[in-house]
């Protein structure tokens, strides 16, 4: 790993290309020159991710600036649009009956799992689901309308 990391300065990036050589050594079964094929491999690997990174860079340069730099346009056009649609979701998920808008908002938004859920609410895990299912349905038919 110190061989990588005098070049790459980058340690989970280190650590990746160590098991690659670890990988590729396994896969070549190699006896005798052990040693030699090993820092053969590591110098590929670096060979390789110079390579790649040559050929990113190069696409970067081809695409115009806000390309580059993944970004959308902000007009207010477009902002005035999703504000609308964000006011549309809300009104959505408010028009939901109470319990259904928790669960939809403990999965949805802040990830906790349907079985954890189930067992606030004292309910199966596919009871759960239906709630969610439904509460989809019904933001998605309230979105559609407003559309």
């Amino acid at each position: 790993m110190a061989f990588f990391m005098r070049r790459v300065r980058d340690h989970a990036e280190a650590e990746d290309l160590t098991q690659e050589v670890f990988v590729r050594m396994l896969k070549a079964d190699v006896d005798g020159a052990a040693d030699h094929y090993v820092f053969q491999i590591a110098q590929n690997l670096l060979v390789d991710r110079a390579r790649r990174a040559n050929v990113r860079r190069q696409y970067r340069e081809a695409l115009d600036p806000t390309h580059a730099l993944a970004v959308d346009p902000l007009d207010p056009e477009r902002s005035t649009l999703g504000r609308a649609e964000l006011a549309r979701f809300a009104a959505a998920l408010e028009a939901l009956p109470e319990r259904t808008r928790v669960m939809f908002t403990l999965y949805r938004i802040d990830q906790m799992s349907q079985d954890v859920i189930g067992e606030a609410f004292g309910i199966s895990k596919s009871a759960v689901k239906k709630q969610i299912a439904g509460a989809m349905v019904s933001i998605m038919a309230r979105m559609r309308e407003g559309a």
